[in-house]
């Protein structure tokens, strides 16, 4: 799953897959439209259902920010390839 949000200027994408270990990774990059300022993290979730809990939780943040939600897909659609291939060039 990737979820990304974006206000005039910023912009925050998150992207929610499985490892090959079954372990679920919540990869969240975040920064400056055009520019090379902003961040990766990554955190390994407990499970499924805690993952989707921060995905909500850093949806309710953004909108109290100002950002709108302009991207939910899975990562196998032309725009979810698209998004992982922007956070690769990030790490």
């Amino acid at each position: 799953m990737i979820v990304r949000w974006e206000s005039e200027h910023d912009y925050v994408l998150v992207h929610l897959h499985q490892d090959m270990f079954g372990d679920w990774i919540f990869s969240r990059a975040w920064g400056q439209i055009g520019t090379q300022y902003g961040g990766l993290k990554h955190a390994v979730a407990d499970s499924h259902e805690q993952a989707m809990m921060w995905i909500d939780d850093l949806a309710h943040i953004q909108a109290a920010r100002g950002l709108r939600k302009v991207l939910e897909t899975d990562a196998d659609t032309p725009e979810g390839r698209q998004a992982v291939a922007q956070l690769s060039l990030l790490d």
